[in-house]
């Protein structure tokens, strides 16, 4: 994984599992891979992933089974969207709004930019 100097890693590791629960990958209730296992994957320090996990745990998007694992929490891929979701509506699209005013960019253009990529 490549990492940006925007956030924190542990943050960025916390938004990549997410994605993945998101996209299916791990499903409710569904053991993710451990902590250690999942540092050496992204090449991270264990102490970083650790983070990232108790941060997803304290969110209530994964749990610990003592002595088994990290587990998908039930209802957590619908409360990652919806919190991605507001996320978008408060603070994303307000910003490409304002960009949007300061280029010239109609919503013509964007439809069309949103339908082409649809369509590749």
């Amino acid at each position: 994984m490549i990492f940006n100097n925007d956030k924190a890693i542990y943050i960025q590791i916390a938004d990549r599992l997410c994605d993945e629960i998101i996209a299916g990958t791990y499903g409710e209730d569904s053991r993710i891979p451990s902590v250690r296992e999942y540092a050496m994957l992204l090449q991270v320090n264990t102490n970083t992933a650790v983070k990232a996990y108790d941060e997803l745990a304290r969110k209530g998007i994964i749990y610990n089974k003592r002595g088994i694992g990290y587990f998908v929490s039930s209802g957590a891929r619908a409360h990652i969207a919806d919190t991605r979701r507001t996320d978008f509506m408060e603070r994303t699209l307000p910003a490409i709004f304002h960009d949007m005013r300061l280029l010239g960019i109609g919503i013509d253009e964007v439809t069309k930019a949103w339908k082409e990529s649809r369509e590749s």
